[in-house]
């Protein structure tokens, strides 16, 4: 996997295996100079420094205040011109169309169900399930995609990955998995491993968590 090391603030997530996996996707798919792309919950701006090296137009967009800064110290430390906006999912955008949309949302289920993550938890709780956020972005997404245009997104596979194709496929779009990596539960599954098993989540040996990184992409 790639090596993600942006300067982390205080209470901004920080990259880890899912970033990592999404940065190898990134690399891989091919980009045009000038080619305009969309970060959706940049946190420090690892992913939208990675497309804006490649000489594209890159806009980022957290929740986060500290998020946001994080961002764009991180860009301004590399001189890179990345526009970071704060907005929830695509609001900041709303009426533009992009070449390539990267997300890694929070997907971790939660106990607090459809309540709303506060603090440092904005960055992983995805509801009942994990999918909360990511069944908007499944839905919202094509709606800023230009014809060819690609969306590539990191979730666990404790989300359905079977359910993220089929409402991306709905909306017209390509989609399959394309990456795949195992790791071992991190301290916020550990914490919630117990109750992930009572929801049928998790097998009662299970101690890993599969991450995958789904590819949709808009036929021309």
């Amino acid at each position: 996997m790639v090596t993600v090391n942006p300067l982390v603030l205080p209470g901004v997530y920080a990259p880890q295996e899912d970033t990592a996996l999404l940065a190898g996707a990134l690399s891989e798919e091919p980009l045009l100079p000038g080619a305009d792309v969309l970060d959706v919950g940049t946190g420090t701006g690892a992913l939208a420094l990675a497309a804006a090296r490649r000489g594209t137009r890159v806009t980022a967009i957290d929740v986060s205040w500290r998020a946001v800064y994080s961002a764009r110290l991180n860009a301004w430390r590399e001189r890179l011109p990345v526009r970071v906006h704060r907005g929830n999912l695509f609001g900041p955008v709303h009426g533009r169309s992009f070449d390539l949309i990267l997300t890694n949302p929070p997907y971790v289920p939660a106990p607090s169900g459809g309540s709303a993550a506060r603090g440092p938890a904005r960055a992983w709780d995805g509801g009942g399930d994990g999918r909360l956020l990511l069944d908007r972005i499944c839905l919202e997404a094509p709606r800023l995609m230009r014809p060819g245009a690609v969306l590539l997104m990191v979730h666990s596979a404790l989300n359905d990955p079977a359910n993220t194709l089929a409402v991306l496929r709905t909306s017209g779009l390509k989609a399959s998995v394309t990456r795949r990596h195992r790791i071992p539960f991190g301290p916020v599954l550990r914490e919630r491993k117990d109750w992930l098993r009572e929801r049928g989540l998790l097998s009662a040996d299970e101690e890993n968590e599969e991450l995958v990184v789904v590819r949709a992409e808009l036929p021309c």
